[in-house]
């Protein structure tokens, strides 16, 4: 580059001013000017990109540090997250004497505000299998955790309670074959193991949850296994028992002494309707229903319950045609005096969905509590709401609900409403 660019400056000159004298001094002057400038070699382009990978594998280093830290505290890819949380507002009017809560205060009137949050963890080993934990936790008190006055909210925390963050359900499910599916854990209820869906019916009230959760699909979290079996054409059978063992071992499962819920259902199932029944065999004093009153809930012995389910859903939403979930339950308790030993209760919830906007929904469900033969009253039971999507993971709903003689006396009535937000996540 310095020669030719020497001889340029030489040549120019001299063709075009051949006569002048040259400038000898100006010449030197240029050629020291251009030893000055910094030489580009081979060696100038080895030492840039030796010095930008140094830079990168840095960067790189970093990254992969971050990373570590990451999945040091992650879930595995098999492993996913799901949850919700409830805000929840609610008020009741009582016009009787009811029961104390769990706490031992009674059961007030005034403006309540709760919540409840629950995560979902959902593991797979196999990619068939499912190992399910449940955490859950909340502050619920008072009528909304009264299951005998008809005021349970579905929302309130049955775990705990008292801000108390806890195992909820543990559970291990796996299939074999095409058709056959298991069921064992600590923690489950019997109506995670049905291979029918019951109802379809979205409750408020608990006791409005699985077509009337009175005597034949009332059941509590214990150590439980199960089976089902589902054929192709929409039939399913399935069985399974739970069995309530306490910390000390002085009543152990399946014993004598451990209260126990043995629930056996056949179901047909299609894309627009549903028909299932179920016998569920309680032992040992097993007593639970949030659909039951004082009298009509099983607490000592043994008793068969005997309950019948369909739900019915229209082809398309946003028509006057509700989604229709029905539902009845009969019981013989063993060793009961007469006039006491049977009970029955019917139910029925209607959903619309999509009536004023897409994905709202309007609920309205009634029926009268599992109640001895020998009552002297009739109780009965309602809830009416309208729920509506502010986003797709966030809705509000609103509801007012009323319980007339409900535990089975005559005059012990109650009424609320309940506003309730939920998140999902």
């Amino acid at each position: 580059m310095l020669v030719a660019s020497t001889a340029l400056s030489l040549t120019v000159p001299i063709a075009a001013q051949a006569s002048q004298k040259m400038n000898i001094d100006g010449m030197k002057s240029y050629v020291r000017s251009e030893k000055s400038r910094p030489r580009i070699d081979s060696k100038t382009f080895v030492n840039q990109v030796n010095e930008d990978l140094a830079n990168l594998n840095d960067r790189i280093d970093s990254l992969e540090a971050h990373q570590n830290i990451i999945e040091a505290g992650g879930f595995s890819d098999t492993t996913t997250l799901d949850g919700k949380a409830v805000f929840t507002l609610a008020a009741a009017d009582h016009n009787g004497t009811y029961a104390n809560d769990a706490n031992g205060s009674s059961s007030g009137e005034a403006l309540m505000s709760q919540y409840m949050y629950v995560m979902n963890l959902n593991t797979s080993f196999t990619g068939d299998d499912n190992l399910y934990v449940r955490l859950k936790t909340g502050n619920a008190s008072g009528w909304t955790q009264d299951e005998e006055e008809g005021g349970y909210l579905s929302s309130s925390n049955s775990g705990q309670g008292g801000d108390v963050l806890d195992i909820d359900k543990l559970w291990y499910t796996f299939p074999v074959g095409d058709k056959h599916s298991f069921w064992v854990g600590p923690k489950i209820e019997n109506y995670y193991m049905h291979g029918t869906t019951p109802s379809i019916y979205s409750p408020t009230l608990k006791q409005f949850t699985l077509g009337g959760n009175a005597s034949a699909y009332g059941a509590s979290t214990n150590s439980g296994f199960g089976y089902a079996y589902k054929l192709d054409n929409g039939l399913a059978i399935s069985t399974n028992f739970v069995s309530q063992q306490n910390a000390n071992a002085t009543r152990g499962l399946l014993t004598n002494e451990a209260p126990t819920s043995w629930a056996t259902q056949i179901g047909y199932t299609q894309p627009q309707y549903s028909l299932s029944a179920i016998v569920n065999l309680k032992y040992n004093g097993w007593a639970d229903s949030y659909f039951g009153t004082t009298n009509g809930i099983a607490r000592a012995g043994n008793s068969t319950n005997v309950g019948l389910r369909a739900w019915w859903r229209p082809q398309e939403t946003g028509t006057a045609t509700p989604s229709i979930s029905i539902g009845a339950d009969f019981s013989e308790i063993d060793g009961a005096a007469a006039g006491q030993g049977s009970t029955d209760m019917y139910f029925v919830g209607l959903n619309w969905a999509d009536m004023i906007q897409a994905d709202d929904k309007i609920g309205v469900a009634f029926g009268q509590p599992q109640a001895r033969e020998d009552d002297t009253v009739d109780p009965f039971s309602w809830e009416a709401y309208y729920q509506y999507q502010i986003n797709d993971s966030t809705n509000l709903r609103g509801t007012v609900f009323g319980n007339s003689d409900r535990d089975g006396t005559a005059g012990n009535d109650n009424s609320g409403v309940v506003v309730e937000t939920t998140f999902k996540f």
